[in-house]
Protein backbone atom coordinates (compact mmCIF):
# COMPACT_ATOMS: atom_id res chain seq x y z
CA UNK A 1 0.00 0.00 0.00
CA UNK A 2 1.54 3.36 -1.39
CA UNK A 3 2.56 5.99 1.66
CA UNK A 4 -0.38 8.45 1.80
CA UNK A 5 -1.04 11.97 3.39
CA UNK A 6 -4.41 13.10 2.77
CA UNK A 7 -4.99 16.36 3.05
CA UNK A 8 -2.06 17.45 3.20
CA UNK A 9 0.63 18.84 0.77
CA UNK A 10 4.69 17.40 0.95
CA UNK A 11 6.70 20.18 -0.14
CA UNK A 12 10.20 19.06 -0.76
CA UNK A 13 13.68 20.69 -0.36
CA UNK A 14 15.38 19.35 -3.34
CA UNK A 15 19.29 20.02 -2.52
CA UNK A 16 20.94 17.28 -0.39
CA UNK A 17 17.74 16.02 0.29
CA UNK A 18 16.54 14.74 -2.88
CA UNK A 19 19.51 15.11 -4.94
CA UNK A 20 23.01 13.56 -3.34
CA UNK A 21 26.14 15.65 -1.78
CA UNK A 22 27.77 16.34 -5.47
CA UNK A 23 31.64 15.15 -3.59
CA UNK A 24 32.03 14.04 -7.17
CA UNK A 25 31.52 17.46 -9.12
CA UNK A 26 33.43 19.41 -5.86
CA UNK A 27 36.87 17.50 -6.77
CA UNK A 28 36.32 18.27 -10.38
CA UNK A 29 35.49 22.22 -9.67
CA UNK A 30 39.15 21.36 -7.37
CA UNK A 31 41.21 20.40 -10.05
CA UNK A 32 39.48 22.36 -12.64
CA UNK A 33 40.06 25.93 -10.59
CA UNK A 34 43.26 24.63 -9.05
CA UNK A 35 42.34 25.99 -6.05
CA UNK A 36 42.49 23.89 -2.66
CA UNK A 37 39.48 23.35 -0.89
CA UNK A 38 40.22 25.49 2.43
CA UNK A 39 39.96 28.50 -0.68
CA UNK A 40 37.13 27.82 -2.95
CA UNK A 41 34.53 26.29 -0.61
CA UNK A 42 33.99 28.89 1.64
CA UNK A 43 34.04 31.43 -0.89
CA UNK A 44 31.83 29.54 -2.98
CA UNK A 45 29.18 29.17 0.06
CA UNK A 46 29.41 32.53 1.04
CA UNK A 47 28.67 33.85 -1.68
CA UNK A 48 25.83 31.06 -2.80
CA UNK A 49 23.36 33.10 -0.99
CA UNK A 50 23.78 35.82 -3.11
CA UNK A 51 23.27 33.75 -6.36
CA UNK A 52 20.15 31.98 -4.66
CA UNK A 53 18.84 34.91 -3.85
CA UNK A 54 18.39 36.19 -7.52
CA UNK A 55 21.15 38.89 -7.02
CA UNK A 56 23.81 37.60 -8.91
CA UNK A 57 23.80 35.98 -12.07
CA UNK A 58 25.30 32.34 -13.08
CA UNK A 59 28.42 34.77 -14.43
CA UNK A 60 28.70 37.03 -12.03
CA UNK A 61 28.83 34.60 -9.34
CA UNK A 62 31.54 32.97 -10.89
CA UNK A 63 33.41 36.16 -11.25
CA UNK A 64 33.05 37.11 -8.07
CA UNK A 65 34.34 33.83 -6.65
CA UNK A 66 37.30 34.25 -9.28
CA UNK A 67 37.94 37.73 -7.88
CA UNK A 68 38.34 36.59 -4.18
CA UNK A 69 39.78 33.64 -5.00
CA UNK A 70 42.53 35.70 -7.34
CA UNK A 71 42.17 33.89 -10.19
CA UNK A 72 40.93 35.28 -13.69
CA UNK A 73 38.27 33.02 -16.11
CA UNK A 74 37.01 33.89 -19.38
CA UNK A 75 32.99 33.47 -19.93
CA UNK A 76 34.57 29.76 -21.41
CA UNK A 77 36.38 28.90 -18.42
CA UNK A 78 33.21 30.04 -16.05
CA UNK A 79 30.51 27.85 -18.31
CA UNK A 80 33.19 24.40 -17.93
CA UNK A 81 33.06 25.22 -14.16
CA UNK A 82 29.15 25.98 -13.67
CA UNK A 83 28.88 22.94 -16.19
CA UNK A 84 30.69 20.45 -13.76
CA UNK A 85 28.82 22.20 -10.60
CA UNK A 86 25.64 22.21 -12.26
CA UNK A 87 24.99 18.75 -13.30
CA UNK A 88 26.57 17.53 -9.40
CA UNK A 89 23.72 18.31 -8.35
CA UNK A 90 21.58 16.43 -10.71
CA UNK A 91 22.69 12.90 -9.11
CA UNK A 92 19.51 11.89 -7.11
CA UNK A 93 19.07 9.80 -4.30
CA UNK A 94 17.23 6.75 -5.82
CA UNK A 95 15.23 6.09 -2.53
CA UNK A 96 14.20 9.85 -1.66
CA UNK A 97 13.14 10.54 -5.11
CA UNK A 98 11.44 6.58 -5.13
CA UNK A 99 9.72 7.76 -1.53
CA UNK A 100 8.52 10.88 -3.61
CA UNK A 101 7.13 9.10 -6.24
CA UNK A 102 5.41 6.24 -4.00
CA UNK A 103 3.61 9.46 -1.86
CA UNK A 104 2.68 10.88 -5.50
CA UNK A 105 0.71 7.67 -6.69
CA UNK A 106 -1.17 6.98 -3.84
CA UNK A 107 -2.72 10.86 -4.05
CA UNK A 108 -0.47 12.91 -1.90
CA UNK A 109 -0.19 16.19 -3.19
CA UNK A 110 3.46 17.25 -3.04
CA UNK A 111 5.91 20.75 -4.32
CA UNK A 112 9.23 21.58 -4.80
CA UNK A 113 10.75 24.26 -2.51
CA UNK A 114 14.73 25.12 -3.26
CA UNK A 115 17.44 27.53 -2.05
CA UNK A 116 18.60 28.07 -5.78
CA UNK A 117 19.71 30.10 -8.67
CA UNK A 118 17.80 31.14 -11.70
CA UNK A 119 19.37 28.13 -13.56
CA UNK A 120 17.99 25.38 -11.72
CA UNK A 121 13.99 26.41 -12.20
CA UNK A 122 13.57 24.52 -15.70
CA UNK A 123 15.81 21.72 -15.36
CA UNK A 124 13.50 21.40 -11.95
CA UNK A 125 10.00 21.65 -13.88
CA UNK A 126 10.39 20.38 -17.03
CA UNK A 127 12.74 17.10 -15.86
CA UNK A 128 11.32 13.39 -15.28
CA UNK A 129 11.17 14.77 -11.74
CA UNK A 130 9.28 17.33 -12.12
CA UNK A 131 6.73 15.84 -13.03
CA UNK A 132 5.58 14.98 -9.67
CA UNK A 133 5.10 18.38 -8.31
CA UNK A 134 2.19 20.31 -8.85
CA UNK A 135 4.58 23.63 -8.22
CA UNK A 136 8.17 24.41 -8.10
CA UNK A 137 9.31 27.14 -6.35
CA UNK A 138 12.83 28.56 -6.39
CA UNK A 139 14.69 31.30 -4.25
CA UNK A 140 16.29 32.93 -7.24
CA UNK A 141 12.66 33.83 -8.54
CA UNK A 142 11.34 35.19 -5.47
CA UNK A 143 13.87 37.23 -4.57
CA UNK A 144 13.67 35.49 -0.68
CA UNK A 145 15.64 32.38 0.85
CA UNK A 146 14.62 29.99 3.14
CA UNK A 147 13.95 30.34 6.54
CA UNK A 148 12.93 33.76 5.63
CA UNK A 149 8.80 33.31 6.39
CA UNK A 150 7.22 34.99 3.29
CA UNK A 151 9.02 32.14 0.62
CA UNK A 152 6.32 29.84 2.86
CA UNK A 153 3.55 31.44 3.03
CA UNK A 154 4.18 32.30 -1.56
CA UNK A 155 4.52 28.38 -1.72
CA UNK A 156 0.87 27.63 0.05
CA UNK A 157 -0.55 30.72 -1.90
CA UNK A 158 0.59 28.98 -5.03
CA UNK A 159 -0.89 25.45 -4.01
CA UNK A 160 -4.24 27.15 -2.50
CA UNK A 161 -3.89 26.04 1.19
CA UNK A 162 -3.27 27.47 4.44
CA UNK A 163 0.60 26.78 6.20
CA UNK A 164 -1.06 24.30 8.16
CA UNK A 165 -1.87 21.74 5.45
CA UNK A 166 1.62 22.10 4.35
CA UNK A 167 4.57 19.27 5.71
CA UNK A 168 7.74 20.83 4.60
CA UNK A 169 11.22 18.56 4.35
CA UNK A 170 14.62 20.13 4.67
CA UNK A 171 18.04 18.75 5.14
CA UNK A 172 18.76 22.17 7.44
CA UNK A 173 16.72 22.33 10.86
CA UNK A 174 16.85 26.19 10.25
CA UNK A 175 14.46 25.69 7.45
CA UNK A 176 12.57 22.98 8.87
CA UNK A 177 12.01 25.56 11.81
CA UNK A 178 11.35 28.06 9.40
CA UNK A 179 8.23 25.88 7.90
CA UNK A 180 6.99 25.50 11.71
CA UNK A 181 7.42 28.90 12.40
CA UNK A 182 4.25 29.88 10.03
CA UNK A 183 2.05 26.86 11.09
CA UNK A 184 3.37 24.78 8.88
CA UNK A 185 4.78 20.81 9.97
CA UNK A 186 9.08 20.98 9.20
CA UNK A 187 10.26 17.41 8.97
CA UNK A 188 14.13 17.41 9.20
CA UNK A 189 15.45 15.21 6.95
CA UNK A 190 18.42 13.50 7.80
CA UNK A 191 18.41 10.38 5.60
CA UNK A 192 15.47 8.25 3.57
CA UNK A 193 14.53 5.76 5.98
CA UNK A 194 14.10 8.57 8.68
CA UNK A 195 12.12 10.61 6.52
CA UNK A 196 9.63 7.53 5.85
CA UNK A 197 9.07 6.89 9.28
CA UNK A 198 8.79 10.55 10.01
CA UNK A 199 5.97 10.86 7.29
CA UNK A 200 4.16 7.38 8.36
CA UNK A 201 3.93 8.86 11.76
CA UNK A 202 2.02 11.87 10.46
CA UNK A 203 -0.12 9.86 8.34
CA UNK A 204 -1.03 7.38 11.32
CA UNK A 205 -2.25 10.58 13.24
CA UNK A 206 -4.74 12.25 9.90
Amino acid sequence: MSLSLPGRVVVFDYGEVISRTPHAARAALLEATGLDADTLFPVYQELRHDLDRGDLTVLEYWRAIAERTGRTWSVTEVHRLWTLDFTGWFEVDPEVLALVEELHDGGTRLALLSNAGFDFGDPYRRSPMGSLFETVVVSAEEHVLKPDASIYHETCTRLGIEPSAMVFVDNRAENAAGADAVGAVGVHFTSAAGLRRSLEELAAGL
